[in-house]
């Protein structure tokens, strides 16, 4: 089949699992999205006294694709060739660092061109490719310019293009963007994407950043514990997350609790949301209600009667915190369809079933 398969794959650092039983496709010319949170606190510690990297596993997947790392077990293809143990100089992929790696001795254009030269290619064939994806990446003209004289964008698209040059089958991206400044971050992950497009290359990025997977992702796989959660279009997670955690992770919902009371009617905070069914057999189950959804109105003429306990006006948006029944509910509006409330003051909650995710456990 064409494209990236990974087959039960498990690393183990000693006593501690890295990555546990990960299968996942992705069809060539694809872009993906590793997203999960930085490795931190115990599970960090574990492993780099295993030594092996930190991180939620996410990074150690990638380097077992790129093979940097061999798999405790399972394997891994790459259009339909079994890729496991093959040397990663064989593996006819590109990979851009999160320090990019760039050599400070060498100018833009040897930068480039430095995979091409190592593979023997003729000088005039290097000049060409080199001066292609110097067109391709907006930096044409720069190719005798040292590396130490480019801003940090510019850095990033040159080490893109490095990596790039051999015309890769897989393109593997570890955090790129993360040492870039807010704004310069966004213009590159659109760039990125673009590119990406347009060479039609299978892609695969490492990130912490949910905007980041969002905004570039045909596919976001969420990562916890070495183990992928769900592995989805953008919209599928944000919309239809699998479970508490990657509802939890990706943006902000409010994780409320229903249960089914004597009478079999399903309720949240001990009052009916009518229309809403738990799975069958389920007397509880975690909802995740994204904030934009949450509608504020008159006391008593919602499913749910609350407190306001804070308003946060972030320009764009207006954030209204409601206390219910000593449980916080967020509600997102537009300025224009702010709500017309005050600390302190009661509102009701109106909750419709289509609003109302029920997640497995």
């Amino acid at each position: 089949m064409s494209g990236l398969a990974l087959q039960n794959v498990v690393k183990e650092f000693g006593s501690f699992r890295a990555v546990n039983d990960v299968d996942l496709t992705v069809p060539h010319g694809t872009f993906v999205c590793m997203l999960g949170p930085s490795g931190c606190g115990k599970t960090t510690r574990l492993r780099m006294i295993a030594g092996g990297p930190s991180g939620c596993g996410k990074t150690t997947l990638l380097r077992m694709i790129a093979g940097l790392d061999l798999p405790t077990s399972g394997a891994i293809g790459l259009d339909g060739e079994d890729i496991t143990r093959v040397p990663t100089h064989k593996r006819n992929l590109g990979m851009v660092f999160q320090s990019l790696a760039l050599f400070p001795h060498l100018t833009v254009g040897e930068n480039i061109a430095y995979p091409l030269r190592i593979r023997g290619a003729p000088k005039e064939d290097q000049r060409k490719r080199v001066d292609e994806l110097l067109s391709m990446i907006h930096l044409s003209g720069y190719a005798d310019r040292p590396v130490s004289k480019l801003s940090g964008g510019q850095r990033q698209r040159v080490a893109i293009a490095r990596a790039l040059a051999i015309s890769p089958k897989l393109f593997l991206l570890d955090e790129p963007l993360s040492a870039l400044d807010a704004k310069l971050r966004e213009a590159m992950q659109v760039e990125l994407r673009q590119l990406q497009q347009k060479l039609g290359i299978t892609t695969i990025v490492v990130t912490h950043d949910q905007r980041e997977a969002m905004t570039m992702a045909d596919t976001v796989v969420v990562m916890n514990g070495g183990e992928i959660r769900q592995a989805a279009s953008p919209i599928e997670i944000y919309r239809r997350p699998a479970d508490s955690f990657v509802a939890d992770f990706i943006g902000q919902t409010n994780l409320v609790e229903a249960e089914t009371d004597r009478s079999g009617r399903v309720t949240v905070f001990g009052q009916p949301v009518p229309g809403l069914d738990l799975p069958a057999g389920a007397a509880k189950a975690m909802l995740s209600i994204r904030p934009e959804d949450v509608h504020l109105t008159a006391p008593g003429a919602g499913a749910l009667t609350g407190t306001v306990t804070f308003v946060r006006d972030l320009g764009g948006t207006i954030e209204t915190f409601v206390d219910v029944a000593g449980r916080q509910i967020v509600a997102v509006s537009t300025p224009r369809a702010r709500p017309e409330v005050t600390v302190g003051q009661q509102v009701g909650i109106g909750l419709t079933p289509d609003v109302c995710v029920v997640l497995a456990k």
